[in-house]
């Protein structure tokens, strides 16, 4: 079986896009956030982009795909690019990320208990009193 053919670089953006596991939209929006750097263009002004931008775009995703925040992301980034870091500043910021979506998770639990508390006092017939829709319509 022969090898694959090498992937040639640079690239337009849908091909980036493609190589990185994001849309053409997101990478345009990582660049005016200034998580990816300007990238080089054609003369007719279409965007190429290196190995090196799509690999910084895979970071960016997996960021994302962790929930980490644009500015945690901006902050990891930097971190990843500067060779001399100390990786505790890493483990600082996926440290209070982690408490974060500890956070995050207790208070969806909460919203869970009382909204199975709501649905077990409805009965749930033809007549239309309804617990839920009371506790949801009343003042606060």
């Amino acid at each position: 079986m022969p090898s694959p053919k090498p992937w040639t670089w640079p690239v337009p953006i849908g091909t980036a896009a493609t190589r990185a596991g994001v849309s053409a939209r997101m990478v345009r929006h990582y660049e005016a956030l200034g998580l990816l750097p300007e990238v080089a263009r054609t003369d007719s002004g279409y965007r190429q982009y290196t190995a090196n931008d799509v690999h910084t775009l895979r970071f960016i995703r997996r960021c994302r795909d962790l929930g980490f925040s644009i500015e945690e992301i901006r902050q990891l980034l930097a971190l990843w690019r500067d060779k001399l870091r100390a990786s505790a500043q890493v483990k600082h910021i996926a440290q209070a990320h982690i408490h974060q979506l500890n956070e995050r998770i207790a208070a969806m639990q909460a919203m869970q208990r009382s909204l199975q508390a709501l649905v077990s006092c409805c009965k749930g017939d033809e007549r239309p009193d309804c617990p839920i829709l009371d506790d949801l319509g009343s003042p606060l």
